[in-house]
């Protein structure tokens, strides 16, 4: 999904940004431009390449301001949020608060009329990721599939292991 998605937005004339370690790194500025070749050879990894962190913070009206600024410095205004409940609870939740938080961050001298101009629209994309498969309205989510590739990968090999040794393995 992260390839898929950097790879079509480079095409269509964007810049790409990576947030390593979710919403922590969008709090922290962990921030980097992304290109073609920065997702080259991660189809076979599973998880993300970006990381992934719990983030309390992001909770916080505060955490959430420290996220709005470092989207607003770099004239950020459309994301694509891969997760679970919590990481698409929390997208819908900064895209409901953005007027509000942008507002503040101005009021509060953080960013400028100009800066805020560019970025006036949070726009956020959704996409299940998730190893668990229960999230309403998707038939599989990109970590199932990802997950269950991974146990038969290791049955397969148990399998051939087992089968040399003339015995079953449990």
């Amino acid at each position: 999904a992260v390839r898929a998605t950097v790879r079509m937005a480079i095409f269509k004339g964007c810049k790409v940004y990576g947030i390593r370690e979710g919403y922590n790194g969008l709090i922290n500025g962990w921030i980097d431009e992304y290109g073609w070749s920065d997702v080259s050879a991660i189809m076979q990894k599973g998880g993300t390449i970006l990381g992934t962190a719990r983030c309390m913070e992001f909770m916080t009206w505060d955490g959430k301001l420290k996220a709005a600024c470092n989207l607003v410095k770099r004239q950020i205004h459309n994301l694509v949020v891969i997760g679970g409940d919590g990481s698409l609870t929390g997208a819908n939740i900064f895209h409901e608060e953005w007027e509000k938080l942008t507002a503040e961050l101005k009021e509060q001298g953080e960013v400028t009329e100009e800066e805020l101009l560019a970025v006036k629209h949070l726009n956020i994309v959704g996409m299940v990721g998730s190893i668990d498969n229960d999230f309403c309205g998707t038939d599989m989510t990109i970590g199932t599939d990802s997950a269950l590739h991974r146990i038969l990968e290791a049955v397969d090999c148990i399998t051939s292991t087992a089968s040399s040794h003339q015995r079953s393995f449990i």
